[in-house]
């Protein structure tokens, strides 16, 4: 389910957004900085300050979770089952070293959120059909000049 091209996707993102829905039906979109695919089918995202995600997880397993890339335009979008793993659980200590690693001691890590894909989607801006003749290094010098970035040499 992850290809290369998605593992790569996961790989370069700064940010993930973890959808979630509360036990009424309302949703909730959180942004998290430290995630990664520990195989083809799983991602795993460190719990470091997440109360309504955890609460809307424990009442409500179904999550999205989505990866783009803001200059590429691109990115790739996640359904899946989501389960909060804490640190007293044996499988935290058993899957949880890359997220660890990635934390180090910035975070107090609270626990680790396990999403288990279903499904993964492209997501691609509108542009791309409106303008299917541009390349992506044009997209991205479009996007650089809409949010007034200045390329680094």
């Amino acid at each position: 389910m992850f290809t290369g091209e998605v593992r790569q996707a996961v790989d370069r993102s700064v940010l993930c957004w973890l959808a979630t829905v509360d036990a009424d039906g309302q949703p909730n979109v959180s942004p998290k900085e430290i995630f990664c695919a520990i195989d083809d089918v799983t991602l795993l995202i460190a719990e470091i300050a997440s109360p309504v995600s955890r609460r809307n997880i424990a009442e409500n397993s179904k999550v999205c979770v989505s990866f783009i890339d803001v200059f590429r335009q691109r990115g790739y979008k996640v359904v899946g089952d989501a389960r909060l793993i804490l640190p007293d659980e044996p499988e935290f200590d058993a899957i949880g070293g890359p997220i660890k690693a990635m934390i180090g001691t910035a975070f107090p890590l609270r626990g680790l959120i396990r999403v288990d894909a279903v499904r993964v989607s492209p997501i691609v801006a509108p542009s791309y059909q409106h303008y299917p003749d541009r390349t992506e290094a044009e997209q991205v010098r479009q996007a650089f000049k809409a949010y007034g970035v200045r390329a680094v040499d």
